[in-house]
């Protein structure tokens, strides 16, 4: 059988469909503009979960699917509609990427809100269903501090000493791979943190290191850092994370080894992360 990633081209979707390809899977990459050619084994398909007449096709003959949830409240998709299609195509298992944010029962901006209701239509189905939580994606930080570091060579924060714990997105991708093709993990939500919490001046410090220079650290005001962190997302989402940081500023926060338990595998660092990404800041 088949299985389908959505998001194929995507920071963890890609991980996911070379995991699965190693695995031993038949694997269905899915994405708005097909990855033809970029990996050799995907069978690459054009679809949007924005248009349930294109579904169909990417599902048929499949039985497993990796699904992205509302990762950007400004592209939101009618989850009610992708359930159905992937019921009549047969699909028996739905891993899900959702949000930390769920957890939260205050929080009703539009992130938690609107995984939660793609969470509840997935319960809904009868499908199997698998949820990954993950907290802070160590991807955002190149979103945040990539441009400033390679114009400037600086990186602005109202809180350099405010510690996360960055997951590396190849950490949720083994966790969805091994939920897809190992049996226990039916009806499960894992939450997922980095393994370690670190102050962002430390993650500066560690992207610094993996490009061989010192980066500067420039403190700017809680609606300069809003403004910043705004360009690359909803504003709604940059005043959640500018007032993370304010909350976290000089305390530890949760980690995890979700990623061990589950694979087998520690948990890739921060540092790490950024050696793999380092020529994303050069």
């Amino acid at each position: 059988m088949v299985a389908v990633v959505f998001g194929a081209r995507g920071n963890v979707g890609r991980h996911v469909a070379d995991g699965l390809l190693a695995a031993g899977e038949q694997v269905r990459a899915v994405s708005r503009t097909p990855a033809a050619g970029l990996t050799p084994g995907w069978e690459a398909v054009a679809a949007d979960l924005d248009r349930p007449e294109t579904l169909p096709a990417a599902l048929d003959g499949a039985d497993k699917v990796f699904l992205y949830g509302m990762l950007d409240p400004r592209k939101p998709y009618d989850i009610e509609k992708v359930a159905a299609a992937a019921t009549v195509a047969g699909i028996r298992q739905v891993v899900l990427l959702s949000s930390v944010s769920v957890l939260n029962p205050d929080a009703d901006h539009p992130v938690p809100r609107l995984n939660r209701t793609i969470e509840q239509a997935i319960q809904r189905s009868g499908m199997d269903w698998t949820f990954l939580r993950p907290g802070t994606f160590a991807t955002n930080t190149r979103t945040w501090w990539a441009e400033s570091i390679r114009t400037d060579n600086v990186v602005r924060l109202p809180y350099p000493l405010a510690q996360s714990a960055p997951v590396h997105e190849k950490d949720i991708a083994a966790i969805a791979v091994t939920a897809l093709t190992e049996p226990g993990h039916s009806h499960q939500a894992y939450t997922i943190y980095g393994a370690e919490s670190l102050t962002l001046q430390r993650q500066v410090e560690h992207i610094g290191e993996a490009l061989g220079r010192r980066i500067r650290i420039e403190h700017v005001s809680d609606e300069q850092a809003r403004a910043e962190v705004g360009r690359t997302m909803h504003p709604v989402v940059a005043e959640a994370i500018v007032s993370q940081w304010a909350a976290a500023n000089g305390v530890p926060v949760l980690t995890s080894v979700i990623a061990e338990k589950v694979t087998g595998t520690p948990a890739h660092t921060y540092a790490q992360w950024a050696v793999d990404h380092s020529d994303d800041f050069r």
